[in-house]
């Protein structure tokens, strides 16, 4: 009888629905609201994990959306170039901002009215006065506004922060190092609907200070608790003004902290693709060569350690689309100040604003406590 019911038991299992991440799960409605960022490709690319339905796309360049209708085979009906009837009719849950950064705020303007949740592409905003009418509108209708960094899915982002909490072993922060950037977006072959607005200076809101200065400020705030810099300190060049002739392409940003420092540097001139950093504490350091390679010694050890983070040992969500859905769904919690969180990106772009005026002023900015 026991055997009975056991295989009664593993029937009426195997039977019941699956979604692909949980039983019963219908996927969430989601809409895109623009697709000329490079990164847009990517949602097409996960349907098989069924967590998330995109039923909308609003996009006005009407050449661009009929090559990604071919290119993905997707229907026709699910394309529009007026954003609001798009909202109406689609009713999405959650909607996807992959247009450029100086449209984020008008994506939030036309959902967070709507009740609907929002993540956009880093950073939250170029521009701080728009950041601070995001955050209003957010908090007004009650809805989930996240950003997304590449870096907020590697591992060893996660483990150098879970490492650095430890400071009995590795002291309070001292110092940090970001290295973030590439050859450049035309040189490596960004899409020309992308590469219009990157180097635009309103559109994008500057170059390389812009498109690569926010992750290390992303990171250096949730490893610094949310602490603010007191100052901010901006160097900015542009080696190659046949190419990038409103922007920068090399940009230096030092955050001065009451007991720490920070470098950031964001570069359209590495002669390879970088997003490494290097944390020093005052009786160790943390070194993260890529997304999983890394190496730490602490006070007394003769030598490094090196070390292959991995996401599944760390609970780091390695999809951001699935962190999303999770949020949503009150299956994750968005931890104070971490990557993707509201607070953690109001920082960000309060840095990124005082760092283009420190360049064009030639001095240090000094934040508002």
């Amino acid at each position: 009888m026991r055997y009975i019911v056991y295989f009664i038991l593993l029937l009426f299992i195997s039977l019941s629905p699956r979604h692909g991440y949980g039983q019963g799960k219908e996927p969430i409605i989601m809409a895109m609201m623009g697709l000329s960022h490079g990164h847009s490709s990517w949602i097409f690319n996960r349907e098989d994990l069924g967590d998330l339905k995109i039923s909308g796309i609003y996009e006005p360049d009407v050449e661009l959306a009929k090559q990604f209708q071919e290119r993905y085979g997707l229907e026709e009906k699910i394309f529009y170039t007026d954003p609001e009837k798009m909202l109406d009719e689609v009713k999405p849950k959650a909607v996807l901002a992959f247009g450029s950064i100086q449209e984020h705020l008008q994506v939030v303007e036309w959902a967070a009215p709507r009740g609907i949740h929002v993540m956009v592409e880093k950073p939250l905003s170029a521009f701080l006065d728009q950041a601070i009418r995001m955050k209003e509108l957010a908090e007004e209708h009650q809805i989930f506004l996240l950003t997304n960094y590449e870096t907020s899915w590697y591992p060893s982002t996660e483990k150098t922060r879970q490492l650095l909490l430890d400071e009995e072993s590795f002291g309070p922060i001292r110092k940090a190092v970001f290295h973030h950037g590439h050859r450049g977006p035309k040189e490596i072959g960004v899409g020309p609907e992308f590469l219009e607005w990157l180097i635009d200076p309103v559109k994008n809101g500057g170059g390389a200070l812009i498109d690569f200065g926010c992750y290390g400020a992303n990171i250096m705030t949730y490893l610094m608790k949310g602490e603010k810099p007191l100052s901010v300190t901006a160097i900015t060049q542009t080696y190659k003004p046949d190419v990038y002739s409103q922007v920068d392409d090399e940009a230096t940003i030092i955050l001065q902290y009451p007991e720490a420092q920070a470098i950031l540097q964001a570069s359209w001139n590495w002669p390879f693709d970088r997003k490494d950093m290097e944390v020093y504490g005052s009786k160790g350091y943390v070194i993260s060569k890529d997304r999983s390679n890394m190496s730490w010694r602490k006070e007394g050890d003769k030598s490094k350690t090196a070390f292959e983070a991995e996401a599944s040992a760390l609970g780091v969500y390695t999809d951001p689309f699935t962190y999303f859905v999770d949020v949503i769904n009150d299956k994750a919690t968005i931890e104070p100040f971490s990557w993707y969180s509201l607070e953690n990106n109001m920082i960000v772009v309060e840095i990124l604003d005082a760092a283009r005026e420190s360049a064009r002023l030639g001095e240090t900015v000094f934040l508002q406590p």
